[in-house]
C-alpha cells in the first residue's frame, strides 16, 4: 500500500465462478454504492485490434499475459490519490477495447475482483486487504458455463472446450497458487455469512481510519 493513498484497495481474487461478485457486492450493500467503486479485472484486458477476429478467439485470456497490468496499475495509483481515471471497457464479443470509456473519480473504497488480480507483485503491493474466495470446481465451472451462455452468446460445446483447454489448467497455474497472497481466504463466496460480517468489520475500521482529520480538512 502506497503511503500517498486516501482511499482503500481491497483486491478480490478466486477462480472463475468463485463468487468473487456476491461478496463485492455485499461489500457494497453495507458500506453504500456512492463511497465503493468495483474495477473488473476484465476491463484491463489487452486490446487486441491489431490481430484478426479468429486470432483474437484463440488468445489466453486466463493467462496473466492478457491483461495490461501497467495500465491498471496506473489507474489505480491515480485512484488511490482520489484522482480521477478513465476506465477501458472491454467488449467481450470482439475482444477489445470500446471507443467510449468508464470514468470514475471520488471513491473511497476501491475493489479490484478478478481471477489474477493477486498474481502481480506491483498490484498486491498497494492493496489494503487482499482477499481469495476458494470455491469447489464443479460448483465453478456450473456458474461459469451459465454465464458465458446466457450473457456472452457462448454455446455449451465452446464453454466446454475453453475450460479443459485453457481455464482448467491455467487455474492450477496461475489462480490458485495466488491464494498463499491472500489476507483471508474465504470459502464458498457469498454463502460464507460470517467471513462476510468479519471482512465488513474490518473494512469499516479501515475507513475510519483513513478518514482525514478536522485539521487535515481546515487546512
Amino acid at each position: 500500500m502506497t503511503t500517498e493513498s486516501k482511499a482503500i484497495l481491497i483486491g478480490l481474487a478466486g477462480g472463475t465462478g468463485s463468487g468473487k461478485t456476491s461478496i463485492a457486492s455485499a461489500i457494497v450493500s453495507d458500506i453504500g454504492r456512492d463511497g465503493v467503486i468495483i474495477l473488473e479485472q476484465d476491463s484491463y484486458y489487452h486490446h487486441l485490434a491489431h490481430l484478426s477476429l479468429d486470432e483474437r478467439a484463440k488468445v489466453n485470456f486466463d493467462h496473466p499475459d492478457s491483461v495490461d497490468f501497467a495500465r491498471m496499475h496506473q489507474d489505480l495509483v491515480a485512484l488511490l490519490r482520489m484522482e480521477a481515471v478513465d476506465v477501458p471497457i472491454y467488449d467481450y464479443t470482439t475482444h477489445t477495447r470500446k471507443e467510449e470509456t468508464r470514468h470514475i473519480s471520488g471513491h473511497r473504497l476501491i475493489i479490484l475482483e478478478g481471477i489474477l488480480v493477486l498474481s502481480d507483485s506491483a498490484i498486491r503491493g498497494l492493496m489494503d486487504i487482499k482477499i481469495y474466495v476458494d470455491t469447489p470446481a464443479d460448483v465453478r465451472f456450473i456458474r461459469r458455463m451459465n454465464r458465458d451462455i446466457k450473457e456472452r452468446d457462448r454455446t455449451f460445446d465452446a464453454v466446454v472446450d475453453q475450460y479443459y483447454a485453457t481455464v482448467r489448467p491455467m487455474h492450477d497455474q496461475f489462480v490458485e497458487p495466488t491464494k498463499r497472497f491472500a489476507d483471508l481466504i474465504i470459502p464458498e463466496g457469498g454463502h460464507n455469512r460470517v467471513a462476510i460480517d468479519l471482512l465488513k468489520t474490518k473494512i469499516r475500521s479501515l475507513v475510519t481510519d483513513r478518514e482525514p482529520s478536522p485539521a487535515a480538512l481546515n487546512q
